[in-house]
């Protein structure tokens, strides 16, 4: 029997308050069915497309077969899920006139690149012809698409946290790279660093885009403000935990803290200046994201610019602007107008 410290390194135990699969070698699992099934309804009942015909969106998921699972082996995450989902499209047109199709996904799994996702939409069977259901196969196959994208996503970022246990030392059991003379560039949009003077950490540049956006809002410049400064009114659009401390260098924390930022400057019913991020990008990377308002009379015309965000982030992060920021004060307050 190896002694304590002696023999390969798989088989020893270390000085750990659980001493619970020591450097992650047993195979452990979790199911994630449950939260999978939560989390795919949420998606996809936030589903909404717009055109001149009138307004799609997903407005029940009937029904949900399959699993999913998280397992760890050595230290390797094995995500595995295997969904069929059929749910239920409503269009409804510039005059109210309502129409209903279906959505089905039969193949939602870790076999499949999204790419390859097959997504059949199509009208109701008793149900007259209607422009509504080329706009629903056009734009609404790549919101779904878009939304079981963010699923996988999700479920392999923040649900996957704490399968790998730490060692001794309370770091996972990989061996630190190697300290180098010189070090990595930071990114320029990056913001933040440690205080302890007992560790130093190293930036690591990733590719970054920008994108703009540009929305009216049917209300006056100063409401429109006060629904990105005001903590009441920010929890009544997001429809979740928020806190905000409307000054400049005030921090924010949004949708149960999966979004969080600081204002870098606000000039009042004008512009707001801030650095952004979803909790899930690398450690300490912002975007940068201005908000100009600008006074149209009877409307006022929001423009959007965000910059240093993560390239594989940049649909997500368009989207969740669009959803949760623009179209979550609209329907909230009443503020609609069609975005273009």
């Amino acid at each position: 029997m190896a002694k304590w410290g002696e023999g390969d390194p798989r088989w020893i135990v270390e000085e750990r308050a659980d001493a619970t699969n020591v450097n992650n070698w047993h195979w452990t699992e979790r199911d994630v069915t449950g939260w999978s099934t939560d989390k795919i309804k949420e998606l996809l009942l936030g589903v909404c497309v717009e055109g001149d015909q009138g307004t799609c969106e997903v407005t029940a998921v009937d029904t949900m077969e399959g699993e999913a699972s998280i397992n760890n082996r050595k230290g390797k995450l094995i995500f595995f899920y295997e969904w069929n989902i059929k749910a239920t499209w409503t269009g409804t047109t510039k005059s109210g006139i309502k129409y209903k199709g279906t959505v089905e996904v039969p193949n939602l799994s870790d076999e499949n690149d999204m790419d390859d996702l097959d997504i059949s939409i199509a009208l109701g069977k008793d149900e007259p012809l209607t422009p509504l259901a080329d706009l629903m196969k056009k734009q609404g196959e790549k919101k779904v698409r878009l939304a079981l994208g963010n699923y996988v996503s999700l479920l392999k970022t923040e649900f996957s946290q704490g399968m790998i246990l730490p060692t001794a030392n309370g770091m996972p059991s990989q061996k630190p790279p190697q300290e180098t003379p010189q070090k990595v560039k930071m990114d320029t949009s990056q913001a933040g660093s440690s205080s302890s003077a007992s560790s130093s950490t190293t930036g690591v540049k990733i590719p970054t885009c920008k994108f703009s956006l540009k929305d009216t809002f049917l209300t006056a410049p100063e409401e429109l403000y006060r629904c990105f400064v005001n903590h009441e009114m920010v929890r009544a659009f997001t429809h979740a935990d928020a806190a905000v401390e409307n000054h400049k260098g005030g921090k924010f924390r949004l949708l149960d803290g999966n979004v969080c930022g600081e204002f870098l400057d606000l000039v009042p019913d004008e512009k707001i200046v801030m650095k952004w991020r979803f909790k899930t990008w690398p450690s300490e990377h912002y975007a940068t994201v201005t908000l100009t308002l600008k006074d149209k009379g009877d409307e006022t015309e929001l423009s959007l610019e965000a910059r240093g965000v993560p390239t594989n982030e940049e649909e997500r992060t368009k989207e969740g602007w669009q959803r949760y920021y623009l179209e979550g004060i609209k329907q909230t307050f009443g503020f609609g107008a069609r975005l273009y």
